[in-house]
């Protein structure tokens, strides 16, 4: 099955660049589909390959942090290639 997940990383703390560009490259860094923009950092894939790669990841992107949220959402599908009609 294929999903899409959107990622927000939010370090709640000062000096949070530094963590949110290693779990980024950590992202690219897998054979996913990774896209990114100024908001948010999108993975493409099979369910059990990119769930597999955000549990380790994300658990290593909080030790690497003192405080912080991630908002994640997921959708059924693969949406890489989607494109508005309007």
């Amino acid at each position: 099955m294929k999903i899409s997940v959107e990622l927000t990383l939010t370090p709640l703390q000062d000096n949070f660049e530094p963590a949110i560009i290693h779990f980024i490259k950590k992202l690219r860094s897998s054979n996913l589909k990774v896209l990114e923009n100024p908001l948010s950092t999108q993975v493409y894939g099979d369910y059990d390959e990119v769930m597999h790669l955000l549990t380790t990841e994300i658990k290593e992107a909080f030790e690497l942090i003192e405080r912080g949220l991630l908002y994640m959402k997921i959708v059924k599908s693969d949406r890489h290639d989607y494109e508005p009609h309007f």
